[in-house]
């Protein structure tokens, strides 16, 4: 018998956790789903005319990767569980999940040819504004941060949370480095920077 709000893997019901790993298998297969995607999609890009130095951002990547691997709760192993996760809260954030996969698939589309995985310019750059760009200036970070938010929600578990919240700081981190490099090379985005909001689409005075 256990007391209080928290518990272990050790003391936690069969059940309970047959119910967690079948949210969070459904959530799971939503990335994978997405990454394959994304994989493929990254054929469809122009080739870059100039590009940041990797290093800038390589540690940004690497708290990332950490972040995703902590995010899905298998390290450490014995962790305690902070909350119930019932059929309401799971599948509200398998949904929230969906919806942070739609939201970056929407971004990419709307970037089309000029999307890149690293911080580079390409020949035809602009400033692009049109689908979710008109709300946030990195919906694709947007989406995936939603996606993190959903599977800490799930796992409920420490390590995840920190988890979700390495993944999102390291990508606050690179779309800044993002920004200064397009300040530089691209005409006009300053402004648009000023308009619209970075991650949360957030209204900003005038």
């Amino acid at each position: 018998m256990t007391t209080g709000v928290l518990l272990y893997p050790c003391h936690t019901p069969a059940y309970v956790w047959n119910v967690i790993s079948q949210y969070v298998r459904c959530a799971a297969a939503l990335w994978l789903v997405w990454l394959i995607s994304w994989h493929v999609a990254a054929l469809w890009r122009d080739k870059p005319t100039a590009r940041a130095p990797r290093r800038a951002y390589r540690l940004h990547f690497l708290m990332i990767s950490v972040g995703l691997v902590m995010m899905y709760g298998v390290i450490p192993r014995r962790q305690p569980i902070l909350w119930h996760v019932g059929p309401a809260l799971g599948w509200s954030m398998i949904a929230l999940t969906a919806a942070g996969m739609g939201v970056a698939w929407w971004a990419r589309i709307a970037l089309g040819k000029l999307w890149s995985g690293g911080v580079e310019r390409m020949a035809e750059h602009r400033v692009v504004e049109t689908g979710p760009y008109r709300f946030v200036r990195h919906p694709i970070y947007t989406g995936l941060i939603m996606g993190a938010a959903a599977m800490a929600g799930l796992q409920a578990k420490p390590w995840a949370i920190l988890g979700a919240a390495l993944f999102t700081l390291g990508f606050v981190l690179k779309a800044r480095v993002e920004e200064r490099f397009l300040e530089k090379e691209i005409g006009g985005y300053d402004a648009y920077r000023r308009r619209v909001s970075m991650i949360l689409p957030l209204p900003k005075s005038p």
